[in-house]
Parts: C-alpha cells; sequence; structure tokens
C-alpha cells in the first residue's frame, strides 16, 4: 500500500470515528431516556436497563453509521480542499479518481459492518430482547424484586412485598401484597409462598399461613377478614406487548426470503437497504466536500445531512408503503436504491471534471 493511500485511510477513519462518538453521545441520552421510561411504565424490568440498552444501540446501528461515514468523509475530504493539500495532489496527478482506493479500503468495511447489524445483529437483538423481558416476566427476582423492598406490580396495580427469598427465586418467605380492583383493595399476608407459572403467561402466588383483608377505597364499612391454610394470588401481566413468535421483526432475515406476506417483504427491503445507503452516501461524501480555500466548511455539511435525511425518511415510508399495499411488492426499495446509487456513480465519476468552455458566437456562426 502506497504512503499515500495510508495517509488518505487515516485522515478518512479518524474523521468518521470522530463523527460517530459524537453522534453516539447525542443519542445515548434519548436511547437511555426511552429504555427508562418503558422500565417505569413496566414493560422493561429494571435489572435489564443495561442490556435493553445495549440492544438498542445494536438496532441502531444501522442508523447511525452512514452518517457518520458521510459526514466523516465530508469532514475529511473538505479539511485536504481548506489547507490546499487538494490542489497539490490534483498537481501531481492524484485526482478524485485515484482517492478510490483509499475510500474503498475504508468505506467498504463499514459497509459491511451496516449489513452485519442490519441483516444479523439487529433482528438477533430483538429476538433477545423478547425473550429476556418474556423469561424475566416469570421470574420475580429478576423482574426488579429484591428480600426486604417494597416493588410495584406491572401496570401500577399493587405492590408486593418479600421478606426472604430461596435460591430458585422461587421460594418466597414473609410475602405482602396490596392488590387494587375496581373501587377495592385487598391486601394479603403469608408466611411462605410459591411463585409459579401456568400457560407459560400467567403468573401466581400460592401462599400459606396467612391473612387477607378486603375493603373498599373510599368511605364505606364493608371490610372482610380471612384466615386461611393456603391462597392462591393471581399475579397481573406485565404490560408490555407480547409479540408473537412468527412476527417478522423477530425472524432471521434467511427466513424472510420467500415469505408471501407484505410485511414480511416490507421488513426485508428495510434490513437490505441500509448497507446499500451507506455505499451510496460514501461515494457522494467527496464530490460534495469539494470547496474553495476559504469557503465556510459547514454549508456542504448540512447539504450532506440533509441528502442523509432525505434518504432515511424516504426509506422508512417506502417500508411503510410496501406493508401497508401501496406499493407494488416486486419493486421493493430499488425505486430509491437504484437511483440513489446511480446518481453517487455519476457525481463521484464527473468530479472535478474540467468542462469545456461554451463556444463564442462568432465561433458558432463560423
Amino acid at each position: 500500500m502506497l504512503k499515500l493511500d495510508r495517509y488518505l485511510i487515516r485522515e478518512f477513519a479518524q474523521s468518521t470515528f470522530a463523527v460517530l462518538v459524537v453522534v453516539l453521545i447525542v443519542l445515548v441520552g434519548g436511547a437511555f431516556a426511552d429504555v427508562l421510561q418503558d422500565v417505569a411504565r413496566g414493560k422493561v424490568p429494571a435489572a435489564m436497563l443495561l442490556a435493553q440498552l445495549g440492544l438498542v444501540f445494536l438496532k441502531w446501528l444501522p442508523m447511525i453509521l452512514p452518517l457518520a461515514v458521510m459526514l466523516g468523509l465530508m469532514l475529511a475530504v473538505g479539511r485536504l480542499y481548506r489547507d490546499a493539500e487538494m490542489p497539490v495532489l490534483v498537481s501531481i496527478g492524484v485526482g478524485p479518481g485515484r482517492m478510490l482506493r483509499p475510500l474503498a479500503w475504508m468505506a467498504l468495511p463499514v459497509v459491511a459492518a451496516v449489513a452485519l447489524c442490519s441483516l444479523w445483529l439487529g433482528p438477533w437483538a430483538d429476538r433477545t430482547s423478547a425473550r429476556m423481558i418474556e423469561s424475566a416476566s416469570r421470574n420475580l427476582l429478576i423482574a426488579g424484586m429484591e428480600p426486604g423492598r417494597f416493588t410495584e406490580l406491572p401496570g401500577g396495580s399493587g405492590v408486593i412485598y418479600v421478606g426472604g427469598m430461596s435460591d430458585s427465586n422461587r421460594q418466597l418467605q414473609k410475602v405482602f401484597v396490596y392488590r387494587q380492583k375496581d373501587d377495592r383493595f385487598h391486601v394479603t399476608t403469608s408466611q411462605t409462598g410459591v411463585l409459579s407459572v401456568h400457560n407459560e403467561r400467567d403468573r401466581y402466588l400460592m401462599l400459606e399461613q396467612g391473612f387477607e383483608v378486603e375493603g373498599p377505597m373510599g368511605d364505606g364499612r364493608d371490610f372482610r377478614l380471612m384466615r386461611y391454610a393456603g391462597n392462591e394470588v393471581r399475579l397481573p401481566d406485565s404490560i408490555a406487548p407480547k409479540r408473537k413468535s412468527d412476527a417478522v421483526e423477530l425472524q432471521p432475515t434467511l427466513s424472510l426470503f420467500g415469505d408471501p406476506r407484505l410485511e414480511a417483504i416490507a421488513q426485508l427491503h428495510g434490513r437490505l437497504a441500509p448497507p446499500l445507503l451507506t455505499l451510496a452516501f460514501a461515494l457522494m461524501a467527496v464530490p460534495l466536500a469539494r470547496s474553495a480555500p476559504r469557503q465556510a466548511r459547514y454549508g456542504n455539511l448540512a447539504v450532506g445531512f440533509l441528502i442523509y435525511l432525505f434518504g432515511l425518511l424516504l426509506m422508512m415510508l417506502g417500508t411503510e408503503w410496501i406493508e401497508a399495499g401501496k406499493l407494488p411488492a416486486q419493486l421493493g426499495l430499488w425505486w430509491l436504491l437504484l437511483p440513489l446509487l446511480a446518481l453517487a456513480v455519476w457525481m463521484y465519476a464527473h468530479d472535478g471534471a474540467i468542462r469545456r468552455p461554451r463556444a463564442t458566437r462568432r465561433e458558432a456562426r463560423a
């Protein structure tokens, strides 16, 4: 590899990595707020906050990396123009066409990473997240319950307190359960209890040797006290929607090929689009970064960001249109990807080309 290629690859990679770090720092707050909101609503167990945050980032990478590549390359190439390095390179015969090799060395691994996240890691993260939440709904300790601490039940319908818990997380000691149903409350206490799951969904507490008090929420004297040797208390389900096992977002990419459902076709095209968009944005970055030595650099960055935003929104809208049947399934997202790739190749091929001067009127008459 030539020394010039190594220099350009280093410049491209450093700028892209810097932009990626900044974008991740900006987005980490939004992702954390979304996951924390799901935890507060009972959709995600509190103990899984960091794990769910990591899975969310895996699903976001196919949307973040194209932006990082485009802005990073534009910053690097724009610096070459601003510091008059590009005119020097052009004077020795190294034009934009000669930069294709170092550009490919930097951009193609990123395209491969986007394809890996979009086609495999993203669906895997969805399946893992659903599996973790489903497993947590069957286990009180994983769902956030700790001995000696009051824990709110899913949906805010009551609280539960456990004084002790066995190693298997199913044998409970000194149980206190407060529940609300309609306009009445139920307070149940027990010395021991066992957590059981029926029909892979319903959770019950099998309590032994305890008391239950039932009474009105407001004014009234209709109270009831019951002492029992055994009592079965059904715990409310998590309010997180349970996705079916055949949901298209949970299916591996290979299983989507040949699936005639519109949502499967839309999901497949939505996974194929990010790596192709990344390649198109990488090619566009070099001609878009062309500028005069004293020209402001941030105007070109704004244009690049708008192109990225326009392509991303069209991809999302096209996916929804395919799923809704507004676009032919055979057309997919090729109406967006192929023209965008052709435009990127044309812009890169004509970058730096010298136009012929227009003929004067006297020459035209001759």
